[in-house]
């Protein structure tokens, strides 16, 4: 297992550099580029002469990104163009919020698709099968930001049981117990619907997997042996048919990087997808370049995790 690991960090080191270039060339190339930071009228051309000397546009792109790349190995990812703050310090401030959404929509997403999808596996053919597989379609063909406004019409607006943005409710004073009620409350919308759109694609996954487990000679031996159906199921059929799954919520959740774009700019959830909505339509180049790379680390780090977890929920699989 060592030696897997240190070979598959050392593979990742080609992969990094591949994606910094590409995204540092990319944004380079969008409309304007980084000098789109120069376009304000209020500057005259001594002012516009010393934003590009203090940003360093006037360096040749390959020196402009062995400056960033090098700066970006200590921590260093450079200065917003809009704020001014540092980019690092504005990363810390949205990621808890993203991690928090993202973590109780993953949490309440994996708790579904282990009932949806074993019940729908197990009573296959059935009404119950064909109800569960409805609402999954229907819950993958319908767009998030759809979902999201028919929730904040139904739940935030007719019913007026949940607040329809935002992390708290504004000029009031609560207690500590009522403060954390009412953060949770502007939580549960878009923690639902987050849920939902994983939920509709992993059962899926979950219940094909769990179909073809069940057909296998080694479940039907345990079930001619009289093992009882809640262990058969949940013990010898789950731990095989999750290996597929594994790899599918590794990448979604290698995305917390770039936060849930959709759902947190409709619910203004101030985190790391509504920091990348603002930054791009500022063109905020030094923020975006951060979010991208921290984006592919994540995506790397949790498909290594993955596959680490195949050995522990299958023992066969042997690493060399």
């Amino acid at each position: 297992m060592g030696q897997y690991l240190v070979r598959r960090l050392l593979q990742a080191i080609p992969l990094l550099i591949l994606i910094s270039v590409l995204m540092f060339i990319l944004l380079h190339l969008l409309p304007g580029g980084p000098e789109a930071v120069l376009d304000n009228p209020q500057l005259d051309e001594a002012g516009r002469a010393a934003l590009r000397a203090s940003y360093g546009l006037n360096d040749p792109l390959p020196v402009q990104y062995f400056k960033w790349i090098g700066n970006a190995l200590r921590g260093n990812f450079g200065f917003s163009f809009s704020t001014g703050q540092s980019v690092t310090d504005i990363l810390a401030q949205r990621l808890p919020a993203t991690l928090e959404l993202f973590i109780s929509a993953f949490v309440l997403a994996l708790l579904l698709t282990l009932v949806l999808g074993i019940y729908s596996a197990v009573r296959q053919g059935q009404l119950t099968d064909y109800t569960i597989t409805t609402l999954a379609y229907f819950g993958i063909s319908m767009p998030i930001f759809l979902l999201g406004l028919f929730f904040q019409d139904i739940f935030g607006v007719a019913l007026g049981w949940l607040p329809t943005s935002g992390t708290a409710t504004l000029g009031y004073t609560f207690s500590p117990l009522n403060t954390f009620l009412d953060h949770l409350l502007h939580l549960i919308m878009p923690m639902l619907v987050l849920a939902i759109s994983f939920t509709a694609r992993w059962s899926r996954y979950l219940r094909a997997s769990m179909i073809d487990v069940i057909k296998q000679d080694y479940i039907r031996t345990a079930r001619a042996k009289g093992v009882s159906s809640a262990r058969l199921f949940t013990k010898h059929a789950l731990r095989n048919a999750i290996i597929p799954l594994i790899t599918i919520v590794a990448i979604d959740f290698g995305a917390v990087a770039g936060g849930a774009t959709i759902t947190e700019g409709i619910f203004a959830w101030p985190g790391m997808g509504l920091l990348f909505i603002n930054s791009l339509e500022k063109r905020d180049f030094p923020v975006l370049l951060a979010m991208l790379m921290l984006s592919g680390i994540l995506v790397i780090l949790f498909n290594l995790i993955a596959d680490i977890l195949y050995g522990v929920m299958d023992p066969r699989i042997r690493y060399s």
